[in-house]
């Protein structure tokens, strides 16, 4: 029987965020509509993530999980990451699986559910440059702030990432298609873009950079507010950096990972990028936006990472004085130059550095957060609050400011922020000035 509802499960990054709203669209146009929340649906798809350790282990514990008492089961795609690393292995180690779907293929979503209802067992993990995005439906709704992949894949072949094998190589969506879905979103109720890719800043429409697309999508009437990421420090250009002090819309947030502040870790991770020419960027961005909030990337625990290379990374983290940073144990993925690579570092050394290096993150954030008390600002609304009356948005550095207000998500508010946590503000709202 054809599947009338569905659900998806994302995990793990922005892009698959995006990825699961479209793939929802597409089966929206066939017909299909979200199962209410607690109903069990005809069809779930799992959009995995594989950066992590184990992560295709959890995939098919998740796959067990949607085995009902009865024995009766949904039909079950999995999708992602971990469906392109596995392939029809994935099959072979769940027959459970009806669908195997890779991130490149999503928009072959509906005809291989088809399949699967006459009793097929498909399997497309192909990478077409990105084809994809021509079959997906026009955007007709979206949330306050809409996510927006520009880019795909990934060229720098880090010594510890799988991106560039699940991924594919570096491809830019045309110029003229980003607009209309950007202008799309926008008419669909969006008032923030974040524009995304696995190396977003890469972005290129000949002779148009990332910077050019920025600026024009900044003149489209409604649009409030733009973000992107994640950038590469190998790819932030001058002209870049330079509309984070001309353009109003273009938020003062950046995220741009470092992973490591060794040299000699970040030459063994074949990162492009040095501590010296990471930190003249820096430089260089706070020159052209003097409020500029920094988040970066890091891994402890990288194979030969000494003591010593450990200290460098706390010490590149106060000298940029993040104002958020993720952090993680490294992960040997298999595939990839780094998990053959000699002195693994024992994962007791491992916790004991990422916990060092959180503590040192979040007295960082803490004390960024503290800079804006008595900021005046303004807030974009995105959901409610605990409490009766809460509700949350996010300032332009990114933080999470919770208000008691009967304004409604969408809506931007003046606040004057007035106390700060690690990883949140609690704002209120400005009062208007007499005319």
């Amino acid at each position: 029987m054809t599947p009338k509802t569905f659900k998806i499960k994302s995990f793990g990054c922005q892009m698959n965020v995006y990825d699961g709203e479209r793939m929802g669209e597409l089966l929206g146009a066939k017909g299909m509509t979200v199962a209410a929340e607690g109903e069990d649906a005809d069809l779930v798809i799992l959009n995995t993530c594989h950066i992590r350790e184990k992560a295709a282990e959890k995939a098919y514990s998740d796959v067990g999980r949607l085995k009902r008492e009865d024995g009766s089961k949904p039909l079950i795609a999995l999708a992602g990451c971990v469906a392109q690393a596995e392939g029809a292995e994935a099959k072979r180690r769940s027959p459970l699986i009806d669908i195997v779907v890779g991130p490149q293929a999503y928009h072959r979503l509906p005809e291989m559910v088809e399949a699967a209802v006459l009793g097929g067992r498909p399997v497309d993990t192909d990478m077409p440059a990105i084809s994809k995005f021509e079959a997906f439906p026009p955007r007709r709704r979206a949330n306050p702030s809409a996510f927006l992949t520009v880019q795909e894949g990934c060229d720098k072949f880090c010594t510890y990432c799988v991106v560039p094998y699940t991924r594919g190589a570096e491809i830019s969506r045309p110029w003229g298609d980003i607009v209309v879905e950007a202008q799309a979103l926008v008419g669909a109720g969006a008032r923030e873009i974040v524009l995304l890719g696995q190396n977003v800043n890469a972005w290129r429409d000949d002779p148009r950079g990332l910077a050019d697309l920025i600026r024009t999508l900044a003149m489209i009437d409604g649009l409030e507010r733009i973000r992107y990421t994640t950038s590469h420090p190998a790819d932030m250009s001058d002209a870049l950096i330079a509309a984070h002090g001309e353009i109003d819309k273009l938020m003062p947030y950046l995220h741009l990972p470092v992973q490591s502040g060794s040299d000699r870790i970040l030459k063994a991770m074949n990162r492009s990028h040095s501590t010296a020419t990471y930190l003249a960027t820096i430089a260089k961005m706070r020159a052209a936006r003097t409020d500029i909030a920094l988040s970066g990337d890091f891994i402890v625990g990288f194979p030969g990472e000494t003591e010593a290379d450990f200290q460098a990374t706390l010490q590149i983290v106060d000298e940029v004085r993040y104002a958020s940073a993720y952090s993680f144990k490294y992960s040997a993925r298999p595939g990839t130059p780094a998990a053959l690579m000699e002195d693994q570092i024992p994962r007791d050394v491992m916790e004991d550095r990422l916990r060092r290096l959180q503590e040192r993150i979040t007295a960082n954030s803490t004390a960024f957060n503290q800079s804006k008390v008595g900021s005046d600002t303004q807030i974009l609304i995105e959901r409610t609050g605990r409490r009766h009356g809460q509700m949350i948005g996010k300032s332009p550095w990114l933080q999470s400011v919770h208000v008691e207000t009967a304004a409604a998500i969408g809506d931007l508010l003046d606040v004057t922020l007035v106390a700060a946590l690690p990883n949140s503000m609690t704002g209120a709202i400005r009062a208007k000035a007499a005319a």
